[in-house]
């Protein structure tokens, strides 16, 4: 059994341009002379590694806390995708998908840093799927996110954002990527986590 860590450290972590980046300050240091050490810490809900809500882009959509835990944690597949992914490239992938666990299909990371177009996420959504998870900060263009984003948001999709899949070979694992419980919250950072449970030869 392996566990791949597929999470950003938070205060290194990539920001979406414009948000606020986490900060750190020390309330007390044993290294001053306090009795003990003490951080507080602020951060915009969509830095580093997290997941989107419906309600990031619907304002009757779901909150973190009443997503299903359900679609964070369960079977998974890695599949390798680079460049813009239209339609006919995510049919494609669905099938690559399926081909390593019908099951993990539901939960999808891609590798490679690709950008989803709309007419890609149409496809996730008619599938149903119930994650999404991408290396960049967001899952659509960078700079025209809205129509990815309210496609597979409106089809209750859990988008999975700022994972690192470099180590991690293409394939089928078990995804642990549940966000912090922030009621009422668009988004949540989480510490998301592959464990590969295929037995060594």
């Amino acid at each position: 059994m392996r566990l791949y860590d597929i999470s950003q450290e938070v205060f290194s972590s990539a920001v979406y341009p414009g948000d606020p980046a986490p900060e750190r300050r020390m309330l007390s240091s044993t290294a001053g002379g306090g009795l003990y050490n003490l951080t507080e810490f602020s951060m915009c809900a969509h830095n580093g590694t997290h997941i989107d809500a419906p309600f990031h882009f619907l304002g009757d959509g779901a909150t973190v806390e009443q997503i299903p835990l359900t679609k964070t944690v369960g079977p998974a597949v890695v599949v390798d995708c680079r460049g813009d992914l239209d339609a006919n490239g995510a049919e494609e992938l669905l099938l690559r998908a399926r081909a390593l666990s019908a099951e993990g299909a539901k939960r999808i990371l891609l590798k490679g840093g690709g950008t989803v177009l709309p007419s890609a996420a149409a496809v996730f959504a008619e599938a149903a799927v119930e994650l999404i998870g991408s290396e960049t900060q967001s899952v659509g263009d960078e700079n025209a996110p809205m129509a990815v984003h309210l496609c597979l948001l409106r089809a209750e999709t859990v988008l999975l954002e700022g994972i690192r899949l470099a180590g991690v070979p293409c394939g089928a694992y078990f995804l642990f990527a549940a966000p912090l419980l922030l009621s009422g919250s668009d988004g949540a950072p989480c510490r998301a986590i592959l464990l590969d449970a295929t037995p060594d030869c």
